[in-house]
């Protein structure tokens, strides 16, 4: 039989008080559901996390945009206040708050998402990344998203002329605004949230966003057409209330910024095989996929070639602007 002492009993207790009171839990907030690639990438943070610290960080991960009442403006300003602890959102919405973020999304401007990861990590993202300590903001990475596609209820899209007149839902930003205004479509900022009812109720007619979208979020039962364009790139910014990361330990740090970068590794990993998933998943539910021929693209193309200054101006920053199309050239 084993025998305790009140000393032995007493050290025991002290440890496990002590193991609690080093434990820290964080949330961290997505804008899509469960099945999403970015709330899937949000859970495999955070199982990274756990495993660094054993257990003693802990992040509790919530999709939906529900911290924030689906919101995404009202959800990087209660981050930076401090009313969130973590974040993951668009750097299509960061670019409301720091207009340089506009550079990543000019369209057709990457080659493929090797190239796109390759500039979110080299110094112009991290010069980006750094930028949000302007707006209140700790950024910890920044992960790249599927190439966007464009949806819709009433035709199979394959030159510009196919969006004349289309209601399309776009983010709340200029850029999507003049490059779809310039091809003849009725672009319309409009919340993710709202999405699903508006093409329900035909509000708008279509929408555009990485192909995994219209999967989580069930457009395929309120939309018909699918068109492979890879028009505009995206990235996706992890950011972090600044007060909540100094107050970490130095080790819980650490275990953040390597959890965030194993993470981009992966979900890059994870994005790339589920596109034929995704494809085949809105294809068995009843939508039309086609996908642009070169000779097509060249068409949509030519309309953001078109459309550079503009793309300068919206940018504000002609030095940045113009570092990012020498990257583009020299990568």
């Amino acid at each position: 039989m084993r025998h305790f002492t009140i000393r032995s009993v007493v050290a025991a207790v002290a440890i496990l008080a002590a193991s609690i009171a080093h434990a820290e839990t964080l949330t961290l907030s997505t804008p899509d559901p469960d099945t999403s690639e970015i709330t899937l990438a949000a859970k495999k943070f955070a199982e990274l996390v756990s495993a660094k610290t054993k257990g003693e960080l802990t992040i509790k991960v919530f999709p939906n945009g529900t911290l924030y009442g689906g919101d995404p403006s009202a959800g990087v300003k209660q981050l930076a206040g401090g009313s969130l602890d973590l974040l993951l959102n668009s750097t299509s919405l960061y670019a409301t708050f720091n207009p340089k973020f506009t550079a990543i999304a000019i369209p057709y401007q990457f080659r493929d998402i090797e190239q796109l990861r390759a500039y979110l990590d080299s110094d112009l993202g991290k010069e980006l990344q750094t930028d949000l300590s302007k707006i209140g903001i700790q950024g910890l990475d920044l992960w790249s998203r599927p190439l966007r596609q464009i949806t819709n209820s009433k035709v199979a899209i394959t030159s510009p002329a196919d969006l004349k007149g289309m209601k399309l839902r776009v983010p709340n930003n200029p850029l999507w605004v003049e490059f779809f205004g310039a091809m003849g479509a009725a672009p319309t900022p409009m919340a993710f949230a709202e999405v699903y009812n508006a093409l329900q109720l035909k509000v708008v007619d279509g929408q555009e966003n990485p192909v995994n979208v219209p999967v989580s979020a069930k457009l395929y039962e309120v939309q018909k057409f699918a068109t492979i364009s890879n028009h505009i790139a995206d990235a996706w910014v992890l950011g972090m209330n600044p007060a909540r990361y100094k107050g970490l330990s130095d080790s819980f740090k650490a275990a953040l910024n390597e959890a965030a970068k194993e993470t981009e590794v992966w979900k890059a990993a994870n994005d790339a095989a589920d596109i034929e998933k995704s494809l085949a998943t809105l294809k068995a539910n009843g939508m039309q996929v086609n996908e642009l021929t070169e000779q097509q693209r060249k068409a949509f193309v030519d309309v953001a070639a078109g459309l550079t200054d503009k793309f300068s101006a919206l940018v504000k920053d002609k030095s940045f602007f113009e570092r990012t199309r020498t990257f583009i050239t020299t990568n």
